[in-house]
């Protein structure tokens, strides 16, 4: 059957754009390099021009040069057709490229708002009202503790108008009324003990003469 109808042909892969740079690039160098060969060549009959009287020799080298001149404007000419496809290319990768971020990224968000409607309609603790109610009932809380704290920490008997500078006050003259107490406990000045520093009384010992002494 195949050799009556023939088989059918397999077409051929599509180029990419990376594998048409790569072929942009590889045609730029080949330019380039005729370009620096020709320029070589320019070099030399230059040269040759400057060391050649004119006459008939020197008009030959000129046309050879003016030649190769012309294949030099022709190689640049192809050259800068090459980089501006190059540079067509590289817009055409850019725009690819951010499409296909694009797509990834409407994607990826797609994903995520599907998981946080999920999230908020399974969990109740995500509810504005939940959360708001529950905030109301941490501030009472809060205020009631704050409250027992304040009836726990009161001074029992003592009054609540005292002024700090009366008590300071009332301070003061008991610290005043102990110091005349010590002094009143010692009495008065005449009464007490002057403080002499006299000689120890002598012992029965010292006063008895020894019989050492009574021999003398």
């Amino acid at each position: 059957m195949r050799r009556i109808f023939g088989a059918k042909k397999e077409e051929a892969p599509k180029p990419t754009l990376d594998e048409t740079t790569d072929r942009l690039n590889t045609r730029g160098d080949t330019a380039d390099a005729k370009i620096r060969a020709l320029d070589e060549q320019l070099a030399k009959y230059k040269e040759q021009i400057k060391k050649t009287r004119p006459g008939p020799a020197q008009d030959a080298i000129k046309r050879r040069a003016l030649q190769v001149l012309k294949q030099r404007k022709l190689y640049e000419s192809q050259r800068e057709q090459l980089y501006q496809q190059q540079f067509n290319l590289e817009q055409t990768r850019f725009t690819v490229d951010s499409i296909k971020d694009t797509v990834t990224s409407v994607q990826a968000l797609k994903q995520a708002s599907k998981e946080m409607k999920t999230a908020f309609k399974k969990n109740k603790e995500l509810d504005i009202g939940y959360i708001e109610n529950m905030q109301d009932e941490m501030i009472d809380m809060m205020d009631m503790a704050n409250e027992i704290n304040e009836a726990m920490g009161r001074s029992y008997m003592v009054p609540e108008d005292v002024d700090e500078s009366d008590l300071m006050a009332e301070l003061d003259a008991l610290e005043a009324d102990l110091a005349v107490e010590d002094a009143g406990k010692e009495g008065p000045s005449y009464l007490q003990e002057p403080d002499l520093d006299l000689p120890a009384a002598p012992t029965k010992e010292a006063e008895q003469p020894t019989a050492e002494a009574l021999k003398t």
